[in-house]
């Protein structure tokens, strides 16, 4: 069963940082892209960072550049989104998705992941 699962979400003052992993079961990411997307309450799913298999490219939405790195570990199954510098404003359910394409485009939309984990909470709050 093709599977993505998100962790590391939680509450955190602002100013503060977590790590995202997303880790795959059923099929190897090593082949696809990755991508990260946010979601908060009454908002659209935005693109937040995605990056490639073949060449380990990356792209980040100006909201997070500077503050977010995406990276992946093949040889684990897992993607990371190290997240630095956290304000209220990045409060969402993130997701990853797998793109089986290898596509990191910056327009980063939905539609075009085919694999999609259940989310992970991330609260920012003092």
């Amino acid at each position: 069963q093709v599977q993505l699962v998100e962790s590391g979400g939680g509450l955190v003052q602002p100013g503060g940082s977590l790590r995202l992993s997303c880790a795959a079961s059923g099929f190897t990411l090593d082949s696809y892209a990755i991508g990260w997307f946010r979601q908060a309450p009454g908002k659209e799913r935005e693109g937040v960072s995605c990056i490639r298999s073949s060449d380990s490219s990356t792209y980040y939405a100006d909201s997070v550049k500077g503050r977010f790195t995406i990276s992946r570990d093949n040889a684990k199954n897992t993607v990371y989104l190290q997240m630095n510098g956290l304000t209220p404003v990045d409060t969402a359910v993130y997701y990853c998705a797998a793109e089986a394409l290898d596509m990191c485009l910056a327009t980063m939309t939905p539609n075009e992941y085919d694999y999609w984990g259940q989310g992970t909470q991330v609260t920012v709050s003092s």
